[in-house]
């Protein structure tokens, strides 16, 4: 028979002369959890102050509800335990889920094993990257499904919110004005089709006609050059006249680049003539932006 000694009540940390069998102090702990009191309130009712032997005593015994967490995996792992009781294995629920394989095993390690059946050499492993790959097309499915969703959302813009938008684009990406170049000059420069069509609408919007534009591109020599200035032309939609003579960057054997092949256009740079009107108008506004935030 067990027998706990528990710690006194009065303040003073000595122990209590009494004793109590480990079953007796168990059949209370039980009671007092039935009746949903918390690990802390029947630590201090019983006066037992160590945690091994406070978890003995309710071994077995669910906490309350109301002493629960909230748990965002809570859904998974219930899930995962059905996908368990349905036979599926570690792999399988991984591929199926998303998540760790740890996490999976501290769901799920109460409950029985899989039956094992014979599966030619292989089979295991075509199945987990089939897995895979569905898992990673309803990933995919997703991802377009939010995309176009919040595309759709946007709709047309008006004038002012396309004034916003080209403010905010040229502060963020636009060339400013420095203690050693204190003229006002308009230079946009981008890799991004979108970003530079954006940018040319909001020019328009702005009163900037095309004979004030003027575009230089900037790209690697290893590049195909000339593919990447009829792209340009073609995205401004402005013929050859407006471009400047294009910038080619010396290739550098030790540097891992990332930006190559086919997609690769290098950047083009848009520069607005007589534009240190603008500039002030920029600046002006995007001050006035900053200032309406609170």
């Amino acid at each position: 028979m067990t027998e706990i000694r528990r710690r006194s009540g009065d303040g003073t940390g000595g122990l209590r002369t009494g004793a109590a069998t480990f079953e007796d102090l168990r059949e209370q702990a039980i009671a007092l959890r039935r009746e949903g009191f918390s690990r802390r309130q029947i630590r201090d009712r019983l006066r037992v102050h160590n945690n091994d032997i406070l978890s003995r005593l309710l071994d077995g015994e669910p906490a309350p509800e109301w002493t629960k967490r909230p748990n965002a995996k809570d859904d998974l792992r219930d899930r995962a335990r059905e996908l368990r009781l349905q036979g599926m294995t570690y792999d399988q629920i991984q591929v199926e889920l998303g998540c760790s394989k740890s996490s999976i095993s501290l769901w799920v390690r109460d409950l029985p094993k899989p039956e094992r059946t014979h599966r030619p050499p292989g089979t295991d492993m075509v199945r987990a990257n089939q897995g895979r790959a569905e898992a990673h097309a309803r990933r995919k499915a997703g991802y377009e499904a939010t995309r176009r969703a919040a595309q759709d959302e946007v709709g047309e813009l008006t004038d002012r919110e396309l004034f916003l938008v080209g403010v905010a684009l040229y502060w963020a990406e636009g060339g400013k004005t420095k203690p050693h170049q204190p003229h006002p000059q308009i230079t946009f420069v981008n890799s991004d089709a979108g970003m530079i069509r954006t940018f040319l609408a909001w020019l328009r919007l702005m009163g900037v006609t095309d004979d004030r534009l003027r575009f230089t591109l900037q790209i690697h020599e290893t590049a195909d050059v000339a593919k990447a200035e009829q792209y340009w032309i073609d995205t401004v939609g402005l013929d050859a006249s407006h471009f400047g003579k294009t910038t080619l960057k010396r290739h550098n054997p030790r540097t891992n680049r990332k930006n190559v092949g086919d997609t690769y256009r290098g950047c083009l740079a848009v520069r607005v003539l007589k534009g240190s009107d603008l500039y002030r108008r920029i600046e002006g506004a995007w001050w006035g932006i900053v200032g309406a935030i609170k």
